[in-house]
């Protein structure tokens, strides 16, 4: 599975309130590993929710956005020792919290389920459509890819985005359109993060699935036809046997 993006932010907001006035400090930590060089430390301090001084630490130093913030910038940046500072809270800020995160939250993943389907085509040049629906799966990223006869397609394949169940997991469901080739093989490829290897479900064209459903609720239908008929000669039999035949003059 080709490697993912992962992009985090940690927050910590700082107000301070004077006469209907606020001032406040916003800290933050982006990053997609947590590898010192890939972690990007900011902090911004703001008046009446405008920006007017920010250090950021691919910059190396703080900026100010009007003349307030320049001359605190100014100030900050010529004290080593507020400089120095700033620039430590990389590392004993972000760094530490971001280890915690890797090791309690990030590595931990949840296997998908895979249900291939048949479903009714949109009309158009092709006669069938199979959907491949993922179901259960943590985190995010994931990889759905159909296959015909062990070959990629990448023509008349649709893929809703990953949806979120509202409890931490996900799911997504591919659709391929096609018209059925006699002896081919059809299969639905998930890639993820909680697999060793990709889970392949080969599409069994033998009876579509509708008449498959038929079937079974026929089937069904018929045991419990058969267990009722089969009570009804139980109940029958020992009402007779409790009959007292009287004899007629």
């Amino acid at each position: 599975m080709a490697s993912s993006f992962l992009g985090f932010s940690l927050f910590f907001i700082s107000l301070y309130g004077a006469d209907g006035f606020e001032e406040y400090m916003l800290t933050s930590c982006v990053f997609n590993s947590s590898e010192l060089q890939d972690i990007e430390y900011t902090v911004s301090y703001y008046y009446n929710k405008v920006e007017f001084t920010r250090f950021s630490s691919s910059v190396g130093k703080y900026v100010g956005y009007n003349e307030y913030g320049l001359k605190n910038a100014e100030y900050w940046n010529n004290d080593p020792a507020v400089l120095g500072r700033t620039k430590a809270e990389k590392e004993r800020f972000c760094k530490n919290n971001i280890d915690l995160w890797y090791s309690n939250m990030l590595p931990k993943t949840a296997e998908p389920s895979v249900r291939l389907s048949s479903v009714t085509p949109p009309g158009g040049k092709h006669t069938a459509m199979l959907m491949c629906s993922v179901y259960d799966f943590y985190p995010k990223q994931i990889r759905v890819t159909w296959l015909r006869d062990g070959k990629v397609v990448t023509s008349d394949v649709t893929s809703t985005d990953e949806l979120e169940d509202g409890d931490w997991y996900y799911q997504i469901h591919s659709h391929l359109e096609y018209t059925p080739r006699s002896g081919e093989k059809i299969s639905c490829m998930v890639e993820h993060a909680s697999l060793n290897t990709p889970v392949i479900q080969d599409w069994d064209p033998s009876m579509p699935e509708s008449e498959r459903n038929k079937i079974a609720i026929g089937a069904s239908g018929l045991v419990l036809g058969l267990i009722l008929s089969l009570a009804g000669f139980i109940y029958y039999r020992r009402k007779a046997h409790g009959r007292i035949l009287v004899p007629t003059n």
